[in-house]
């Protein structure tokens, strides 16, 4: 089975459509260039050897090289054996609120950008458990399901914002209730709930249900973002500062009497986002502490690489490139076309 190691450089390839076009508005500038210059067939013959699609040839020389050696830097390997192993681990679901106050810059840049940055450590330290996201505000919902590639779930949380969710509040509780459904039924532990908010809940029934899926053997953890002092709203497109129905200014507070209830009633533990790279390693520590179940996994444990293949043939294309001779002009050429 081939696979390229890292998979990011191939984007580098991109660029090779943007070099393409240069080089066509290079050679439309040369012709019309000419044309100033007098008869372009005469012209042609003033250039000492000169060969008709000798320049692009050299650029096809050149695109070449850079593909391959781009493809060589990606490093395309292949599987030689494979060894059953067993795992362990844990289901880990992260509640994520992306409800408009989440918008509030009283933590840099805003909350919202704080949080994603927290899961996206949390999922750098992850090894063996699966992770699922939900997002919430008003309703919620299941962004990705429970799996084991990490990076669809860092591919994903790119995209999350608070137009994901067209009805608009933080409903804990209906988070819960999804995050309850996903989690595998048959099991009473293994299973854990990472809800990272700013505990601002229109709901009042989140500790209920926390402590229903307690008794079903999840571990409630809650993160709060924000500020207890809090800081006023402004709308994100028409940069007015939100107002409520008496015209008073809109304040976003961070509630961690809340966050910390759930938490309790969760037999988890509640963190305020500070440091980032603190908090993901307490909640891993925590998650690392719970009884793990075995998994049963195929995983490839020795690769053969063809990286170097790819390296050489780019290389001798751009060796091959540079060794074609250029053409020199036998002669100055004034403007009006003479031959001086």
């Amino acid at each position: 089975m081939f696979q390229f190691q890292h998979i990011g450089y191939l984007y580098a390839l991109g660029l090779l459509p943007v070099l393409v076009l240069l080089y066509i508005m290079t050679i439309y500038w040369r012709a019309r260039k000419l044309k100033q210059l007098g008869d372009e067939r005469l012209v042609n013959e003033q250039i000492r050897g000169f060969i008709p699609g000798r320049n692009t040839f050299r650029f096809i020389l050149l695109a070449i090289g850079l593909s391959v050696m781009i493809i060589g830097w990606a490093n395309l390997r292949m599987g030689d054996k494979s060894e059953k192993v067993q795992r362990k681990g844990i289901d880990v679901i992260i509640a994520l609120d992306v409800s408009k106050s989440m918008l509030a810059n009283d933590v840099q840049p805003d909350r919202l950008t704080r949080a994603k940055q927290l899961v996206m450590h949390l999922t750098d330290k992850m090894k063996n458990d699966r992770i699922a996201l939900v997002v919430f505000a008003g309703r919620s919902y299941l962004q990705v399901p429970l799996t084991v590639d990490y990076s669809a779930v860092k591919m994903l949380l790119q995209n999350v914002s608070p137009d994901m969710v067209p009805t608009q509040g933080t409903v804990i509780g209906d988070a819960i209730d999804l995050s309850m459904n996903t989690f595998t039924q048959n099991e009473r532990k293994y299973k854990s709930l990472i809800i990272i908010t700013d505990g601002e809940d229109h709901d009042e029934t989140a500790i209920e249900k926390t402590r229903t899926a307690a008794d079903a053997g999840v571990i409630v953890h809650t993160v709060g973002i924000g500020s207890p002092q809090g800081v006023t709203l402004y709308d994100p497109e028409t940069k007015a500062m939100k107002l409520d129905e008496a015209g008073n200014p809109v304040v976003s507070r961070l509630n961690e009497d809340e966050l910390k209830s759930i938490a309790n009633a969760g037999h988890g533990s509640y963190n305020l986002l500070q440091n980032t790279d603190e908090v993901a390693n307490k909640l891993i520590m925590e998650l690392e502490s719970m009884e793990q179940k075995s998994l049963g996994s195929v995983v490839y444990t020795d690769f053969s690489s063809y990286f170097q293949y790819f390296l050489l043939a780019g290389f001798l294309a751009l060796v091959i490139e540079w060794l074609l001779p250029g053409s020199k002009r036998k002669a100055k050429i004034i403007n009006n076309g003479s031959v001086a």
